[in-house]
């Protein structure tokens, strides 16, 4: 058996690589292709070109790069329609992997296609189904709603539960001796985001925020868990910062900034799942440009872009998107999290909630979607 996958950022690279283990377990002799980044490589992957050469996100940052980003869609295309794999499985990155797949589709129409994430129909463009359905064969979706979405629109689906509730966490004992070693208190963690244009653009108003946490407690200390695709970025921007953040990169160092840590700023995204799986209080903060940001409210279908307020069916983790992504407006919900107990403790029960709908103590959601692929292609 032979897979072709195409991962754009490091949050389908981890669901790639839990796939691609999953594969491995059920299948021994499978063989995979396609793009990814170093947790795909680690599981036997050859990338065709780098992966962050994908990982740019809203229409106004697209503009400038959309011929180099047509040229790779023709590239894995070709690859697909060439190599003739048992199945071609996208993942997440809709915007780059739909079109591969119609070109696919288009010269080979008998080539099986499979889309790991569920566009979120459900919260924008909603007729994004009936358009896939045209081109992918089965889906495999993170969230529990969204399966019926996609079989209305003529599409199998399984909901295969979220990478995030099998990813392993810190010992608590090495979490105690690393908050002893730092001596800070409160510790903060600072969340950019993993694209540079998020880094861009969020790493001032963190920097803001933080001279105003630094005014309440002096003694506060922040990590910064990055990937190595913006740890340059993240290394310049934060030079000027009013805490000095530990900048962590390995695996190892991010899950013990993740259990270490009382409170969190984060980019909109995964994270906000990462951190619900640590069970860490957070604030969400997002901008794009403003032609993207006036063309998402306008299509948004839901008053929330977190995914712990969505699962949990709550509202209890505060978002500044846009206009509203403003240190003045940021750091006092911050501070709050740090002085109420109960709007801690109100989170902390939506990411309690939010983790068992999304399969903790199951079995591993990459295996899982193996077994969903391997459904399928039966």
């Amino acid at each position: 058996m032979k897979l072709f996958l195409i991962a754009g950022e490091p949050s389908g690279d981890r669901l790639g690589a839990a796939l691609m283990a999953g594969m491995k377990i059920l299948v021994p002799d499978v063989r995979f292709e396609g793009v990814g980044g170093p947790l795909m490589h680690a599981e036997g992957l050859e990338s065709l070109f780098p992966m962050d050469e994908l990982s740019v996100m809203g229409i106004a940052e697209v503009l400038p790069r959309y011929a180099a980003l047509k040229r790779r869609i023709r590239q894995c295309a070709d690859a697909v329609i060439e190599g003739e794999p048992t199945a071609m499985i996208g993942i997440d990155s809709p915007d780059f992997n739909l079109r591969v797949a119609r070109l696919v589709k288009l010269a080979r129409p008998e080539q099986r296609t499979v889309h790991y994430v569920a566009p979120s129909v459900w919260a924008w463009r909603p007729k994004r189904a009936a358009k896939m359905a045209k081109w992918i064969d089965h889906v495999l979706a993170l969230l529990p709603f969204e399966p019926p979405y996609m079989t209305a629109a003529g599409m199998t689906c399984d909901f295969v539960g979220h990478p995030v509730v099998a990813e392993p966490r810190a010992p608590r004992s090495e979490t105690r001796a690393f908050r002893e070693n730092i001596g800070r208190h409160p510790m903060l963690l600072a969340l950019p985001g993993s694209r540079r244009s998020e880094v861009q653009r969020l790493a001032p108003v963190i920097g803001e925020v933080l001279a105003r946490v630094r005014d309440v407690h002096p003694n506060a200390g922040v990590l910064l868990p990055t990937v190595p695709s913006v740890a340059d970025l993240v290394h310049d921007l934060t030079q000027d910062w009013p805490i000095r953040p530990q900048i962590i990169q390995d695996p190892s160092g991010k899950r013990i900034a993740f259990q270490a840590a009382d409170v969190a700023i984060a980019a909109s995204g995964t994270v906000s799942l990462e951190l619900a799986a640590n069970r860490v209080p957070m604030v969400i903060a997002y901008d794009m440009s403003p032609l993207s940001m006036w063309l998402m409210r306008r299509m948004a279908l839901i008053d929330t872009v977190t995914l712990v307020n969505l699962v949990s069916d709550t509202r209890v983790v505060p978002e500044f998107l846009g206009k509203d992504c403003r240190a003045d407006r940021i750091a006092p919900a911050l501070l709050d999290l740090l002085a109420d107990s109960q709007r801690t403790a109100a989170q902390q029960a939506a990411m309690e909630l939010t983790m068992q709908r999304l399969g903790e103590g199951g079995e591993p959601p990459g295996l899982r979607a193996a077994r969903s692929v391997l459904n399928f292609l039966a």
